[in-house]
C-alpha cells in the first residue's frame, strides 16, 4: 500500500508516520534523506541549495523504486504539496493520501521554533493552495 502524507512544514508529518510505519515498510522523507547525506553536524534541516538538490534527485529515485514493491510492503511518502500531476499519478496506484494538519497556528508556532525561517513561506503557500472542499483535521485521510 501507497500512503501519501501531505501538509504543511512542521505539521506533524513525520512523527505521524512513526506512529504508523512497521520496521519493514518503506518510509520517503526528504529531511531524512537530506540529513543522511549531509556532513557531520548539519542541523536537523539543512536549506543547502546543493544539498537539497542531491537530496531531491534520491528520493525521486527511493520513491520509483519502492512504488514497485508497494504490493509487499508499505510504501510511506512524504509530499508536502503534490501537484495535480503528482495526485492524479498517486490516484492510479490507489494511494491514500493523508494530510496532517494541526492548525496553522501551531505549524507556525513550531517553524518559529525549530525550522529555517523560509518555512514559513512553504506554510503560507500549503494553506492558500489547500483545495477549498478539503475539511481536514490532524491525520484526516483524503479522498482526492
Amino acid at each position: 500500500m501507497l500512503y501519501v502524507v501531505t501538509g504543511p512544514p512542521a505539521a506533524g508529518k513525520t512523527s505521524w508516520i512513526e506512529g504508523r510505519a512497521k520496521p519493514s515498510d518503506i518510509v520517503i522523507d526528504l529531511d531524512r534523506i537530506t540529513r543522511a547525506l549531509a556532513g557531520p553536524g548539519a542541523p536537523n534541516w539543512n536549506q543547502d541549495p546543493t544539498l537539497l538538490r542531491v537530496a531531491h534527485k534520491a528520493r525521486y529515485a527511493a520513491m520509483f523504486e519502492a512504488f514497485e514493491h508497494r504490493d509487499k510492503v508499505d510504501v510511506f511518502l512524504i509530499h508536502t504539496m503534490p501537484t495535480g500531476k503528482w495526485l492524479a499519478r498517486y490516484k492510479r496506484m490507489d494511494a491514500t493520501i493523508i494530510a496532517v494538519d494541526p492548525g496553522r497556528s501551531i505549524v507556525m508556532a513550531r517553524i518559529e521554533a525549530m525550522r529555517d525561517p523560509e518555512m514559513k513561506r512553504v506554510a503560507t503557500r500549503w494553506y492558500r493552495s489547500r483545495p477549498a472542499t478539503k475539511t481536514e483535521t490532524a491525520g484526516a485521510t483524503l479522498d482526492w
